[in-house]
């Protein structure tokens, strides 16, 4: 009976220690930008194009207040697809350009079927902050309606 108290008492030490400790670390965690709070926020816009015409898909990254753009990086959009195959792209790599602080990225395209087609990629990208260096990869996403 002794053995049973000494194993509850135990856990419920461990327990406690635990939930002290989660407690202590979100505590600790209140204080900054959360890990989840990225530097950049992603602004892209579905569009129309007729098929097999040149078009152009705008998306640019701006940044959150605190951080600049890493201008001697090589920032870029890259593994651009389409999901259906329902669209090409003019280059494989897209490189930025820079504009009021933030990234612009015109990525040329044409429509090879009629309909919607998903396309994604990702953004490689550098960022600076106060006490911070960063290069991250974001993805890229949104659709292509086209028309004959």
């Amino acid at each position: 009976m002794r053995e049973r108290s000494n194993k509850l008492l135990t856990r419920l030490v461990a327990l406690a220690a635990v939930t002290l400790l989660l407690t202590w670390l979100a505590a600790l965690g209140g204080g900054g930008a959360a890990a989840d709070d990225p530097a950049y926020v992603v602004e892209v816009a579905d569009i129309t194009a007729k098929v097999g015409e040149p078009a152009v898909l705008h998306a640019t990254l701006r940044l959150r207040n605190g951080y600049r753009v890493h201008k001697t990086y090589n920032n870029r959009v890259m593994q651009l697809s389409s999901w259906d195959d329902g669209v090409t792209f003019d280059r494989r790599v897209v490189p930025a350009t820079i504009r009021d602080e933030g990234l612009d990225f015109a990525i040329g395209l044409r429509a090879t079927k009629p309909g919607r087609h998903p396309i994604n990629g990702y953004f490689r990208v550098g960022y600076l902050g106060a006490d911070e260096f960063a290069l991250v990869s974001l993805r890229l996403i949104a659709a292509v309606e086209a028309i004959e």
